[in-house]
């Protein structure tokens, strides 16, 4: 069978590939970071009684005294949640929860006095906790990138399409292409979208890989095999966008994929497709 792509061609295409699809939107999700400071800002105010106190103990009492709940919270000061549940060795060599030491005063000044924040109170090193918590919230946000990474491709092919005038829907499941579901089988695929011409009805996959791994070769392999399905198919063909450095790793299966399906771009490329869409639409 002849190759859809030239090996210049498939030279050119690894070329290419990006180092990140990150755009300003991937660093830091600041929607989440606030509803989960607003979560909890009440508890983190009524803390703020305890910054620049001497006589800290004292006023973990009076605190504890009012309302010992507030404390329930404090674990976020030291970059933790609850649900991590995280642990730690204490001076008397036992294994204990962190969050264990917010069910009296005791363990409250432990808390504080072993991870020294006791030392940042008293010298009113935190204005306010508030403030201080959307901080460490922030930090913690960086390790939910990796799932933004997921979503952020299928996000700048949609503003391509969009910009180009392209109607297109996304996350199609095969079921509703009676066609592909027959040929697929019992593989329920869903595709991350679907673009529909007077000519063809285009089912797209986009992914991105900034990493390599043996992953990568089984990625190669099965859209190879979807593609071959589909484009079996009369009216349908499938579309592969696929970018990031990671294919460095795994060049010689991204080149058997790369000739044995037609339709596979990266993002620098895309505009072809874009461009073949808009004609096909045009009716030309």
């Amino acid at each position: 069978m002849t190759p859809a792509h030239t090996k210049e061609e498939f030279a050119i295409f690894m070329s290419q590939l990006k180092e990140t699809n990150a755009t300003l939107a991937f660093f830091s999700d600041f929607k989440k970071i606030a509803k989960n400071v607003d979560d909890i800002a009440i508890s983190l105010n009524m803390l703020n009684y305890l910054l620049g106190k001497e006589d800290l103990r004292s006023a973990v009492e009076a605190l504890w005294n009012r309302d010992k709940q507030v404390f329930d919270v404090m674990d976020i000061l030291i970059a933790t949640r609850k649900k991590e549940i995280k642990k730690f060795f204490d001076e008397k060599g036992s294994f204990r929860l962190v969050h264990s030491l917010f069910q009296s005063i005791d363990g409250v000044m432990e808390f504080l006095e072993g991870t020294g924040l006791a030392d940042v109170f008293r010298n009113s090193k935190i204005k306010d906790l508030e403030d201080y918590v959307f901080g460490v919230e922030t930090g913690l946000d960086t390790h939910a990138r990796k799932n933004r990474s997921g979503n952020a491709t299928e996000n700048i092919v949609a503003n391509i399409f969009t910009n180009a005038g392209i109607e297109f829907q996304q996350q199609v499941p095969s079921c509703n292409f009676t066609k592909v579901a027959d040929a697929l089988g019992t593989d329920m695929k869903v595709f991350d979208f679907a673009v529909q011409t007077p000519r063809s009805t285009y089912l797209v996959e986009v992914n991105f890989y900034s990493g390599g791994g043996s992953k990568l070769n089984e990625v190669a392999r099965s859209y190879t095999e979807l593609g071959q399905k589909v484009n079996s198919i009369d009216g349908y063909e499938f579309v592969w966008i696929t970018d990031g450095i990671g294919w460095n790793a795994a060049r010689n299966k991204l080149e058997e994929a790369y000739y044995a399906i037609p339709n596979t771009f990266n993002l620098t490329n895309l505009k072809d497709f874009v461009a073949t869409i808009q004609k096909e639409t045009l009716g030309l």
